[in-house]
């Protein structure tokens, strides 16, 4: 019975708890010692990710997350980047696993924040069919009127809300850590504004897939 009730582990958890596994067993090896290279480094995380995945070491929510990196680990060597990214993940989800509240307050800040550094921001206009800003090419952020005035109440994100970006990336993900903020990965392909990447914010920063990372 208590097997039932046990919830499933969430995706940002599994993620944090992987990459500090790896991370501790790497310290632990030879190729963590002061001397190894980055491509023993590689290898070794590379090889490590493959057998949680053969194991079922973790939630299954981020098996594409691990078949992607052994694939890059494989193919790339030490050009993968693989401590490096997980470093990254383990510093941006732990500092932000206390931040799930108040996210509409953050959100709103953020989007100041975005203005002091002259970038357009709207607020106040429904994005309900493909549009297109003629900015001169400046940095921009809009998010759907419609959805700011109704998936936030009393400071609170309660419900996902969607943010159209032409900006730098890492730009973003420094600007939305800064504030306690987790953004989806950009996509053009489901944007509705000419230019721009579509990418998502949801309650309690509870993300279903990798945050956009401010590692790049």
């Amino acid at each position: 019975m208590m097997d039932m009730l046990m919830s499933t582990p969430n995706y940002n958890a599994s993620l944090l708890a992987m990459a500090t596994a790896a991370l501790n067993a790497l310290d632990s090896s030879h190729a963590g010692a002061a001397h190894a290279t980055e491509a023993q480094q590689s290898h070794f995380l590379c090889n490590w990710m493959a057998q949680a995945l053969k194991d079922k070491s973790f939630d299954k929510a981020i098996a594409g997350e691990l078949t992607l990196w052994v694939r890059q680990g494989r193919s790339m060597g030490s050009s993968a980047q693989l401590k490096r990214l997980l470093q990254t993940i383990r510093h941006q989800y732990s500092t932000l696993a206390e931040h799930t509240m108040g996210l509409g307050n953050a959100l709103a800040k953020m989007l100041e924040d975005a203005r002091q550094q002259d970038v357009i921001v709207y607020t106040d206009t429904p994005v309900k069919t493909k549009l297109k800003l003629d900015a001169d090419g400046q940095s921009s952020i809009i998010v759907c009127a419609d959805e700011y005035q109704q998936h936030i109440r009393d400071g609170e994100l309660i419900k996902p809300i969607s943010l159209f970006v032409r900006a730098d990336e890492k730009f973003l993900a420094k600007l939305a850590f800064s504030h306690g903020l987790m953004l989806t990965q950009g996509d053009k392909k489901s944007s509705l504004i000419k230019h721009h990447k579509s990418y998502k914010l949801f309650p309690k920063n509870q993300l279903p897939s990798l945050a956009l990372l401010t590692f790049h």
